[in-house]
């Protein structure tokens, strides 16, 4: 009798553990379309300059890449010069940009974000490619901004970009994407989550980590589930995360307005070699480029 109460229990409590995490209805929830782009090499340093970037001076009276460059629904970028040796000396993709359909939930636990996409397949030859198994076809990934970041609110993640990290022109093979003056503890810094194919779309893996004075893969403890899905060439993947969390989580809250960008890569590129969008703000409650519904 005492085992039959035990297992009544944990199936009871497992039956409320995935009620507490139910997804929402997707159905339900709106879609915000934002283009994802391959930006090259322009770094943070190279927006930063005025000789290279002329949107330099908006940035420093408070606008944001988004204000300047979207412009119905699409992007205002001169796709010929970012594709063309001097932005891009290794090879562009054929595709220099995407849409993704971005949806956002939340109840009083946990933050539900979703992307719908089309992958393409056509990453230039040069570029480096996955070499250890499992070669992931696909990763998708989410930045959120810390609120100390400088300027994280306008660049999005580019100030995680810096002109000397691995793959950049001339730069260490082994330095990964940081922040200036990084301090987790702090709010400088990104939460970071991704999903990962796995090869053929199958073993899929996720990440839960930031970026602060390195990027570290690990850690993290907000991240619940990263799930994906591939039907007939269109990705759909889902990320479950905590409100709350440990060091290099952020602590979100109803009310809040989270800078934040998304990085995918396609082709089994890793790197740069992604497309990324610009820095859009995640509504909690509160007004933002997208809003998340209440759940």
């Amino acid at each position: 009798m005492k085992k039959l109460q035990l297992s009544i229990l944990g199936t009871l409590l497992a039956a409320g553990s995935q009620f507490a995490i139910a997804a929402p209805d997707w159905s339900k929830v709106p879609k915000r379309d934002i283009q994802v782009f391959h930006a090259g090499v322009t770094p943070i340093e190279w927006m930063m300059k005025k000789s290279d970037h002329s949107g330099r001076t908006g940035i420093n009276k408070g606008e944001s890449c988004v204000g300047c460059h979207e412009e119905k629904g699409g992007l205002n970028f001169d796709f010929k010069r970012l594709a063309g040796k001097e932005l891009e000396p290794i090879g562009a993709p054929k595709t220099m940009h995407f849409p993704v359909s971005v949806q956002a939930a939340y109840d009083k636990d946990h933050l539900y974000l979703r992307l719908t996409f089309k992958a393409p397949a056509d990453s230039a030859a040069g570029a480096p490619h996955e070499e250890a198994a499992p070669m992931h076809e696909v990763k998708a990934a989410i930045m959120l901004a810390g609120d100390k970041i400088p300027q994280g609110a306008l660049v999005g993640c580019w100030a995680s970009c810096h002109a000397d990290v691995r793959s950049m022109p001339g730069a260490d093979p082994k330095k990964k994407k940081y922040v200036t003056d990084a301090n987790a503890g702090g709010g400088v810094f990104y939460d970071y989550i991704q999903w990962k194919s796995g090869e053929g779309g199958k073993g899929s893996t996720q990440v839960d980590g930031h970026v602060a004075a390195e990027r570290v893969n690990k850690g993290g403890m907000a991240l619940v589930k990263a799930e994906g899905e591939n039907k007939g060439g269109i990705y759909t993947v889902t990320f479950t995360r905590k409100l709350s969390g440990g060091e290099g989580d952020l602590a979100l809250a109803e009310g809040q307005v989270i800078p934040f960008g998304v990085a995918i890569h396609t082709d089994k590129t890793i790197f740069r070699f992604h497309h990324v969008s610009l820095g859009y703000t995640l509504g909690l409650g509160a007004a933002g480029d997208i809003k998340a519904s209440k759940q």
